[in-house]
Protein backbone atom coordinates (compact mmCIF):
# COMPACT_ATOMS: atom_id res chain seq x y z
CA UNK A 1 0.00 0.00 0.00
CA UNK A 2 1.28 3.34 -0.79
CA UNK A 3 2.69 5.51 1.95
CA UNK A 4 0.82 8.70 2.91
CA UNK A 5 0.77 11.14 5.60
CA UNK A 6 0.63 14.97 5.91
CA UNK A 7 3.66 16.72 6.89
CA UNK A 8 2.02 18.23 9.94
CA UNK A 9 2.22 14.81 11.46
CA UNK A 10 6.05 15.06 11.11
CA UNK A 11 8.02 16.48 14.16
CA UNK A 12 9.97 19.37 13.78
CA UNK A 13 13.47 19.23 14.55
CA UNK A 14 15.99 22.38 15.00
CA UNK A 15 19.40 22.22 12.58
CA UNK A 16 20.59 25.75 13.74
CA UNK A 17 19.65 29.19 14.12
CA UNK A 18 15.91 29.58 13.72
CA UNK A 19 15.59 26.48 11.01
CA UNK A 20 13.64 23.40 11.57
CA UNK A 21 13.77 20.28 9.62
CA UNK A 22 11.22 18.13 9.04
CA UNK A 23 12.20 14.59 8.29
CA UNK A 24 9.68 13.24 5.34
CA UNK A 25 10.98 10.65 3.24
CA UNK A 26 13.68 8.44 4.96
CA UNK A 27 14.76 5.28 5.11
CA UNK A 28 12.92 4.29 8.24
CA UNK A 29 9.87 5.34 6.51
CA UNK A 30 10.17 4.05 3.43
CA UNK A 31 13.09 0.75 3.24
CA UNK A 32 15.55 0.99 1.27
CA UNK A 33 14.17 4.42 -0.75
CA UNK A 34 16.57 5.99 -2.52
CA UNK A 35 15.20 10.08 -2.29
CA UNK A 36 15.53 11.95 1.07
CA UNK A 37 13.00 14.09 1.69
CA UNK A 38 13.16 17.71 4.08
CA UNK A 39 10.92 20.38 4.74
CA UNK A 40 12.78 22.87 6.03
CA UNK A 41 11.34 25.96 7.63
CA UNK A 42 13.70 29.13 7.95
CA UNK A 43 12.20 32.17 10.42
CA UNK A 44 12.86 35.41 10.11
CA UNK A 45 16.36 36.39 9.46
CA UNK A 46 17.62 32.95 9.35
CA UNK A 47 20.35 30.90 7.70
CA UNK A 48 21.39 28.07 6.66
CA UNK A 49 24.20 26.00 4.73
CA UNK A 50 23.12 24.09 1.98
CA UNK A 51 26.41 21.22 1.65
CA UNK A 52 25.74 18.58 -0.76
CA UNK A 53 27.92 15.28 -0.51
CA UNK A 54 30.61 14.31 -3.01
CA UNK A 55 28.61 12.11 -5.49
CA UNK A 56 25.05 12.90 -4.64
CA UNK A 57 22.47 15.48 -5.76
CA UNK A 58 20.17 17.75 -4.56
CA UNK A 59 17.29 19.90 -5.30
CA UNK A 60 14.83 22.49 -3.09
CA UNK A 61 11.56 24.21 -3.85
CA UNK A 62 10.73 27.68 -2.28
CA UNK A 63 7.01 26.58 -0.95
CA UNK A 64 6.07 29.98 0.98
CA UNK A 65 8.21 33.11 1.35
CA UNK A 66 11.42 34.48 -0.20
CA UNK A 67 15.04 33.90 -0.06
CA UNK A 68 18.02 34.86 -1.34
CA UNK A 69 20.39 31.43 -2.14
CA UNK A 70 24.16 32.61 -2.22
CA UNK A 71 26.95 30.30 -3.72
CA UNK A 72 30.72 31.69 -5.15
CA UNK A 73 29.89 32.81 -8.30
CA UNK A 74 27.08 34.87 -7.55
CA UNK A 75 23.36 35.37 -5.96
CA UNK A 76 19.59 34.51 -7.07
CA UNK A 77 16.73 35.80 -4.83
CA UNK A 78 13.98 32.80 -4.62
CA UNK A 79 10.22 32.75 -4.16
CA UNK A 80 7.62 30.12 -4.93
CA UNK A 81 8.47 30.30 -8.78
CA UNK A 82 11.81 28.47 -8.23
CA UNK A 83 13.28 25.36 -8.20
CA UNK A 84 17.02 24.80 -7.68
CA UNK A 85 19.16 22.13 -8.57
CA UNK A 86 22.39 21.42 -6.78
CA UNK A 87 24.77 19.21 -7.90
CA UNK A 88 27.63 16.97 -6.41
CA UNK A 89 29.66 18.71 -3.66
CA UNK A 90 27.75 21.99 -3.71
CA UNK A 91 28.46 24.64 -0.57
CA UNK A 92 26.09 27.74 -0.67
CA UNK A 93 23.99 29.16 1.83
CA UNK A 94 20.56 30.02 2.08
CA UNK A 95 18.76 33.12 4.21
CA UNK A 96 15.45 34.93 4.37
CA UNK A 97 14.43 38.37 6.39
CA UNK A 98 11.17 37.37 6.68
CA UNK A 99 10.69 33.92 6.42
CA UNK A 100 10.73 30.78 3.89
CA UNK A 101 9.45 27.34 3.92
CA UNK A 102 11.29 24.77 1.70
CA UNK A 103 11.25 21.13 0.34
CA UNK A 104 14.55 19.64 -0.14
CA UNK A 105 15.57 16.36 -1.52
CA UNK A 106 18.80 14.64 -1.75
CA UNK A 107 19.57 11.13 -3.71
CA UNK A 108 22.81 9.26 -2.11
CA UNK A 109 25.60 7.66 -4.55
CA UNK A 110 23.28 9.31 -7.21
CA UNK A 111 25.88 8.18 -10.06
CA UNK A 112 23.80 4.29 -9.61
CA UNK A 113 21.23 6.01 -11.46
CA UNK A 114 23.12 7.71 -14.64
CA UNK A 115 25.66 5.72 -16.43
CA UNK A 116 27.50 9.49 -17.20
CA UNK A 117 27.56 11.01 -14.65
CA UNK A 118 30.48 10.71 -13.49
CA UNK A 119 32.35 11.98 -16.82
CA UNK A 120 29.29 14.43 -16.96
CA UNK A 121 28.18 15.57 -13.87
CA UNK A 122 25.01 17.97 -13.80
CA UNK A 123 25.69 21.42 -13.33
CA UNK A 124 23.76 24.04 -10.96
CA UNK A 125 20.58 25.53 -11.95
CA UNK A 126 17.95 27.77 -10.97
CA UNK A 127 14.62 27.10 -13.05
CA UNK A 128 11.75 29.34 -13.16
CA UNK A 129 8.21 26.90 -13.37
CA UNK A 130 6.15 29.59 -14.09
CA UNK A 131 8.41 30.27 -17.63
CA UNK A 132 8.32 26.58 -18.23
CA UNK A 133 5.40 25.35 -20.99
CA UNK A 134 2.32 24.05 -20.01
CA UNK A 135 1.01 20.77 -21.34
CA UNK A 136 -2.21 19.74 -21.89
CA UNK A 137 -3.72 16.12 -21.13
CA UNK A 138 -5.25 15.65 -24.66
CA UNK A 139 -8.40 12.93 -22.80
CA UNK A 140 -8.57 15.20 -20.19
CA UNK A 141 -8.35 18.64 -18.09
CA UNK A 142 -5.03 18.27 -16.35
CA UNK A 143 -2.12 20.85 -17.18
CA UNK A 144 1.50 19.60 -16.68
CA UNK A 145 4.81 21.79 -16.40
CA UNK A 146 8.12 19.90 -16.16
CA UNK A 147 10.49 20.88 -13.20
CA UNK A 148 13.47 18.30 -13.33
CA UNK A 149 14.34 16.81 -16.97
CA UNK A 150 17.54 15.61 -18.78
CA UNK A 151 17.89 19.27 -20.82
CA UNK A 152 17.10 21.19 -17.65
CA UNK A 153 19.34 19.67 -15.55
CA UNK A 154 21.41 17.26 -17.42
CA UNK A 155 21.02 13.97 -15.77
CA UNK A 156 19.04 11.22 -16.00
CA UNK A 157 19.17 10.12 -12.25
CA UNK A 158 15.75 11.49 -11.95
CA UNK A 159 12.87 13.29 -13.12
CA UNK A 160 10.00 15.66 -12.16
CA UNK A 161 6.81 17.52 -12.83
CA UNK A 162 3.97 19.57 -11.74
CA UNK A 163 0.46 18.29 -12.18
CA UNK A 164 -2.86 20.84 -12.33
CA UNK A 165 -6.24 18.77 -11.54
CA UNK A 166 -9.25 21.59 -12.00
CA UNK A 167 -12.21 20.35 -9.80
CA UNK A 168 -13.61 17.11 -10.68
CA UNK A 169 -11.02 16.12 -12.72
CA UNK A 170 -9.90 12.01 -12.81
CA UNK A 171 -6.68 10.62 -14.48
CA UNK A 172 -6.33 7.27 -15.67
CA UNK A 173 -5.48 4.32 -13.96
CA UNK A 174 -1.60 2.68 -14.54
CA UNK A 175 1.62 2.00 -12.83
CA UNK A 176 5.59 2.69 -13.25
CA UNK A 177 7.92 0.20 -13.56
CA UNK A 178 11.87 1.12 -12.21
CA UNK A 179 11.52 3.95 -10.54
CA UNK A 180 10.64 5.22 -6.54
CA UNK A 181 7.93 7.66 -6.93
CA UNK A 182 6.38 10.05 -4.90
CA UNK A 183 4.12 13.01 -4.87
CA UNK A 184 3.53 16.60 -2.56
CA UNK A 185 0.72 17.83 -2.60
CA UNK A 186 0.67 22.05 -3.10
CA UNK A 187 -2.76 22.51 -3.19
CA UNK A 188 -6.35 21.72 -2.64
CA UNK A 189 -7.34 17.80 -1.72
CA UNK A 190 -8.36 14.59 -3.90
CA UNK A 191 -8.90 11.16 -3.63
CA UNK A 192 -5.98 8.70 -4.31
CA UNK A 193 -6.82 5.04 -5.56
CA UNK A 194 -3.48 2.43 -4.85
CA UNK A 195 -4.66 -1.16 -6.42
CA UNK A 196 -7.99 0.54 -6.40
CA UNK A 197 -8.22 1.16 -2.50
CA UNK A 198 -8.92 4.72 -1.90
CA UNK A 199 -8.04 7.90 0.88
CA UNK A 200 -8.32 11.25 0.93
CA UNK A 201 -5.07 13.68 0.49
CA UNK A 202 -4.54 17.47 0.76
CA UNK A 203 -2.54 19.78 1.39
CA UNK A 204 0.66 19.32 2.71
CA UNK A 205 0.17 15.33 1.95
CA UNK A 206 3.16 13.13 0.89
CA UNK A 207 2.06 10.19 -1.29
CA UNK A 208 4.85 7.80 -1.98
CA UNK A 209 3.61 4.66 -4.58
CA UNK A 210 5.98 1.55 -5.05
CA UNK A 211 6.80 0.20 -7.91
CA UNK A 212 4.61 -1.88 -9.97
CA UNK A 213 1.78 -0.26 -7.41
CA UNK A 214 -1.33 1.15 -9.57
CA UNK A 215 -2.45 4.71 -8.78
CA UNK A 216 -4.72 7.21 -10.11
CA UNK A 217 -6.29 10.43 -8.23
CA UNK A 218 -9.66 12.80 -8.38
CA UNK A 219 -9.48 15.91 -7.49
CA UNK A 220 -12.49 17.09 -5.19
CA UNK A 221 -13.62 20.73 -3.61
CA UNK A 222 -13.91 23.85 -5.78
CA UNK A 223 -10.10 24.58 -6.60
CA UNK A 224 -7.38 23.00 -8.35
CA UNK A 225 -5.69 20.38 -6.61
CA UNK A 226 -2.16 20.44 -7.94
CA UNK A 227 1.46 18.53 -6.29
CA UNK A 228 4.89 18.22 -7.36
CA UNK A 229 5.90 14.50 -8.21
CA UNK A 230 8.88 13.07 -8.41
CA UNK A 231 11.15 9.95 -9.94
CA UNK A 232 14.38 8.21 -9.39
CA UNK A 233 15.87 7.47 -11.70
CA UNK A 234 14.28 9.31 -14.58
CA UNK A 235 13.81 6.52 -16.85
CA UNK A 236 11.34 4.10 -16.19
CA UNK A 237 8.12 2.62 -17.90
CA UNK A 238 4.86 3.61 -17.58
CA UNK A 239 1.66 0.58 -17.55
CA UNK A 240 -1.62 1.82 -18.01
CA UNK A 241 -4.11 -0.88 -16.82
CA UNK A 242 -6.38 -2.58 -18.95
CA UNK A 243 -8.83 -0.13 -20.82
CA UNK A 244 -7.43 3.10 -19.63
CA UNK A 245 -6.39 6.00 -21.76
CA UNK A 246 -3.42 6.22 -22.28
CA UNK A 247 -2.18 9.84 -21.77
CA UNK A 248 -0.98 12.55 -24.13
CA UNK A 249 0.62 15.55 -23.29
CA UNK A 250 -0.14 18.27 -25.61
CA UNK A 251 1.86 21.63 -25.91
CA UNK A 252 0.39 24.87 -25.74
CA UNK A 253 2.55 27.55 -26.31
CA UNK A 254 2.59 29.18 -23.47
CA UNK A 255 3.70 29.16 -19.60
CA UNK A 256 1.08 28.96 -16.31
CA UNK A 257 0.96 33.07 -16.90
CA UNK A 258 -0.59 33.04 -20.55
CA UNK A 259 2.76 34.21 -22.07
CA UNK A 260 5.13 32.71 -24.57
CA UNK A 261 7.54 30.02 -22.41
CA UNK A 262 11.30 30.16 -22.37
CA UNK A 263 11.25 27.02 -24.67
CA UNK A 264 9.40 24.48 -26.46
CA UNK A 265 8.39 20.77 -25.87
CA UNK A 266 6.95 18.56 -28.77
CA UNK A 267 3.61 16.57 -28.21
CA UNK A 268 4.49 13.21 -26.48
CA UNK A 269 2.82 10.15 -25.26
CA UNK A 270 3.84 9.94 -20.73
CA UNK A 271 6.88 7.93 -21.18
CA UNK A 272 10.57 9.69 -19.92
CA UNK A 273 10.72 12.22 -22.91
CA UNK A 274 13.88 13.85 -23.15
CA UNK A 275 12.95 17.19 -22.31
Amino acid sequence: MAVHFNESSVAAEPIGNNVKRQRLLTAARVKNTNILLDRLTLGAGAMTGLNVPAGNLAWFQVLEGEAVFKRPQGEDRLSESQIVFLPPGFTGTLSTQAGAVLLYAEIPNAGRFDPAFAKNPPKLRVVDWTREPVLDSEHDARKRIYVVTPKLFGTHALKGEMIIYPPGTEAANHHHEGAEHFMYLLKGRATAYADEQPFQVRKGDVVYFHDFERHFFRSEGDEDMVFVEFFVPGDYKTVWAPGASVCTWVPTGRDIRGQKPVREIQKHVLATPDV
